[in-house]
């Protein structure tokens, strides 16, 4: 128990500074996270509190889907699954504060001027960073089967109620964060903001990290973790 949390604990905190972090290079967030950046940028609010806010609208989501799911299938375990996704909320909360603090010390690399750092290669650079660092924190805290955060949640109960898998049910759901932030985008700035070229990397690159990252390591980790 105490590596299967220690593992989960470390994918959290890996999975918010990759998510971070993606969102300093100026070249597109996570899909995930795109529409609660457009919101911050708008707004003018930290990223984390728009994801809780996000978050907070995923697990009512889940709750809807949960108990219509009980409504067709009585023998469907609604209050246990309720609880797992209430769970989620004190979870987002915390993960969206580390957010925040990781926001705090992760300058804009654009807006770092005259520097190496602005340039577009080392920007690119930060954002392969972000890429593996959000594909191993995904991994590691999915893995331990612990409270999943709201964006995984959410992609696990549409694939549940529509009979997809996650893989594809995890590509519609990026692809309709990404189409939302972009009109939201224009609707209220006039300009494309959140979603760029850092975007479609996220996309394909944090899936193949998380298959290296299992094929290397789950065994191992569900063995320390008793999972096996």
């Amino acid at each position: 128990m105490v590596y299967r949390i220690s593992f989960y604990l470390v994918g959290l905190l890996f999975l918010a500074f990759g998510l971070t972090l993606n969102t300093t290079t100026g070249l597109g967030v996570s899909a995930i996270i795109s529409v609660s950046h457009a919101l911050s940028v708008i707004l003018g609010m930290q990223i984390g509190d728009t994801t809780f806010c996000l978050y907070s609208l995923f697990v009512v989501i889940e709750l809807i889907i949960h108990y219509t799911m009980k409504r067709k299938d009585p023998s469907f375990p609604f209050k246990k699954q309720a609880v797992l996704d209430i769970l989620q909320l004190p979870l987002s909360l915390v993960f969206t504060r580390v957010m925040n603090i990781f926001a705090l010390f992760l300058p804009m690399l654009t807006e770092l001027e005259d520097t190496l750092w602005s340039t577009f290669p080392l920007r690119f650079a930060a954002l392969i960073i972000a890429i593996i660092f959000t594909g191993i924190g995904a991994a590691m805290s999915l893995d331990m089967r612990i409270i999943p955060n709201p964006g995984d949640g959410l992609v696990q109960a549409f694939s549940d109620v529509f009979k997809k898998d996650v893989g594809t049910m995890k590509n519609i759901i990026d692809l309709v964060n990404i189409v939302i932030a972009i009109i939201i985008g224009y609707l209220f700035l006039g300009r494309l903001v959140s979603v760029g070229i850092g975007t479609v990397c996220a996309v394909i690159g944090v899936g193949r990290v998380i298959h290296l990252f299992n094929g290397l390591c789950l065994a191992k980790m569900k063995r320390l973790s008793g999972l096996t």
